[in-house]
């Protein structure tokens, strides 16, 4: 059987409306919000009993998915936000936008820092990292015609 997609990334924060509000004016959806609780999702994250609030945004062109998660029990145990980019594991997510400079103009709108600066790689992208709410790292490439 064959790899069909990767679903969705999964990030925790602790306002689950700032991370929504940030991901929504950088061009995502809302798809749905829920409640999730109980042994049954313990047993998925070995967490045991659990109570998790989730959002999951969507790309506009549906193919991608973010899972944002609230932990509301057991609370989260590790904050990894203000790593490096150089840290290792799971670190970021980069999205592919038309305007970098209009994206991030917008996101600074909503706290977002630029982490370095908007560069250019040869004739091909221009990218940059910003810090987002809670300190969320997102990569930004803008791909050059």
């Amino acid at each position: 059987m064959a790899l069909k997609r990767m679903d969705n990334v999964g990030i925790v924060v602790e306002s689950l409306d700032t991370a929504i509000d940030f991901f929504s004016e950088l061009g995502l959806k809302l798809e749905g919000r829920a409640m999730i609780e109980g042994e049954w999702a313990g047993r998925v994250t070995g967490l045991g009993n659990q109570c998790v609030e989730i959002a999951m945004m969507v790309t506009p062109d549906g193919h991608s998915r973010l899972d944002l998660s609230r932990f509301i029990s057991p609370p989260p145990v590790a904050d990894h936000r203000n790593a490096p980019v150089n840290a290792l594991g799971y670190l970021r997510v980069m999205f592919a936008v038309d305007d970098i400079d209009e994206t991030v103009a917008r996101l600074r709108q909503l706290g977002a820092q630029l982490v370095g600066e908007v560069v250019q790689y040869e004739d091909v992208y221009r990218l940059c990292y910003i810090r987002g709410p809670e300190g969320l790292l997102i990569g930004l490439a803008e791909k050059l015609s």
